[in-house]
């Protein structure tokens, strides 16, 4: 389209350059990563037929097409004005274009400049520089989300860095007691590859140990001869939650000798690529499953149980997402992970990986009746060369009817709990028993209190009080129960 560079300034050559760069950078996700435009919409607030609109222009001309037409009438607008216009536009609290516009004629009136319209203002405000809007009403920390560059890393091999973290999926499945709920899911992602190494699809809040459970899922080789990704990584990129800055998790790493990665704190972008992972499963996998939570139905009926989700989740990685070619990497996950072969690292055994994962260290002292944990006493013979020492026990949190003791760095024994030596008592079991004695114990103390209360004779009322009885004396300052 022809303009005329008489009224073009460099101030409005750099917007419009800038207008067309923040384009494209939308636009890109769809171009090259393939994000629909739809989802594209809703992530950067911009209407579904503007983003085609931007398509089409881009397709015909390339980046060029997405340079923004020049507004017919700002010729015609007084510099000063459109001045004025711009900082109205850029001012806390955020003003519509009509109130705006308002301001504007009411100046250009005063001055006696040439009167503004509405689509003028409308105009003047649309061409400025998406990135000064954002910045000015949104602050510094949405401006740098939204336009700083960022440096976007890959990793130089396959198991150099994992990626970790968890999403609340967009699906209500049944639970066992069927009732609806919406399930969590915690993803490991190969930084290099694009690989899922484990994931673990769980109920409830995200916790150390689904985790060590995920882990435990990318780290042993599985059953699965379309699934060969496996091996200790050398770092794990995480987030600050709690579950991931736990003192088990960091034992772990120390044992297994993986460093591990905290993301910046209110600095979500280098967590993006295990992020476009959980965005592809829930619009491309859970989108055609029963119990979908899309816009049009925000209480749809669960029909999934929790094995039946994890299992087809589990099909579309194994089946889907790494058989196909990843359009950053050019080639299929599956296959860029294996490479010309290599040998991963791996623990000696699964039970020294389970030992380490699924079990919590403690430091305690050896008694002469034993090692006291979670106020039971666990025994074994082989401790009695061990009193009053200090020792390390491991324990499952599933099941502490046993624990693992290590002196010095070295495995000792497994003691046992005698009153359930042949049953499996989990940590929340005894939590669970403790809370019922706390409850049991406080309603037969408030039993009591009541009694004692009932049993103190009841002052008179101020008014109405009734007929003193012999050998009762009225006080002469009125006393209360809480008093006695």
């Amino acid at each position: 389209m022809a303009r005329d560079h008489r009224f073009s300034t460099a101030g409005e050559t750099a917007v419009r350059e800038n207008t067309a760069k923040f384009r494209w950078q939308v636009l890109r996700r769809h171009v090259e990563d393939g994000t629909p435009l739809t989802q594209l919409a809703g992530l950067e607030g911009i209407g579904v037929r503007t983003l085609q609109r931007w398509l089409a222009a881009y397709r015909r001309d390339g980046v060029a097409g997405l340079l923004p037409v020049v507004p017919k009438r700002a010729r015609r607008t007084h510099p000063e004005l459109q001045t004025l216009i711009e900082g109205l536009a850029l001012s806390k609290p955020k003003l519509s274009i009509a109130a705006i516009t308002r301001k504007a004629q009411a100046k250009a009136t005063q001055r006696g400049w040439p009167m503004v319209s509405y689509s003028t203002v409308r105009s003047i405000v649309t061409a400025l520089d998406p990135g000064m809007v954002t910045l000015a009403h949104q602050g510094s920390a949405a401006y740098r989300d939204n336009y700083e560059m960022i440096w976007r890393h890959r990793a130089e091999q396959p198991n150099a860095t994992w990626q970790a973290d968890h999403t609340e999926l967009d699906i209500v499945i049944l639970n066992t007691n069927q009732q609806p709920v919406r399930p969590w899911m915690t993803g490991i992602l190969d930084d290099h590859s694009r690989v899922v190494c484990g994931y673990m699809v769980f109920l409830g809040a995200p916790s150390a140990m689904n985790t060590a459970l995920a882990l435990r899922h990318g780290i042993w080789p599985k059953n699965d001869p379309d699934w060969p990704m496996c091996g200790v990584p050398d770092r794990l990129y995480v987030d600050h939650g709690p579950d991931f800055t736990s003192d088990h998790l960091a034992q772990t790493a120390r044992d297994l000798h993986f460093e591990i990665i905290y993301s910046t704190v209110a600095r979500p972008q280098g967590r993006g690529k295990i992020e476009r992972l959980f965005g592809t499963i829930n619009t491309e996998l859970l989108a055609d499953l029963p119990g979908h939570l899309s816009q049009g139905q925000r209480h749809p009926k669960p029909v999934l149980t929790l094995p039946e989700l994890d299992a087809a989740i589990g099909s579309f990685i194994a089946e889907t997402y790494h058989q196909r070619e990843h359009p950053e990497i050019h080639a299929t996950p599956r296959q860029t992970w294996i490479g010309d072969g290599w040998l991963p690292r791996l623990p000696e055994s699964i039970d020294d990986l389970n030992l380490l994962l699924l079990t919590v260290a403690k430091p305690r002292i050896v008694h002469r009746d034993g090692i006291h944990f979670q106020g039971l006493r666990y025994v074994s013979p082989l401790l009695a060369a061990y009193v009053k020492e200090p020792v390390v026990i491991r324990y499952d949190p599933r099941d502490i009817s046993e624990i693992r003791v290590f002196h010095k760095g070295q495995y000792i024994c497994k003691a046992v709990n005698p009153e359930h030596a042949s049953a499996t008592v989990s940590l929340k079991d005894i939590q669970a028993a403790r809370s019922a004695r706390r409850r049991q114990l406080r309603g037969q103390i408030n039993e009591r209190i009541t009694v004692v209360t009932s049993s103190q004779p009841t002052p008179p009322s101020v008014s109405g009080s009734p007929p003193e009885e012999p050998g009762w004396k009225k006080p002469k300052l009125r006393t209360y129960l809480e008093d006695d």
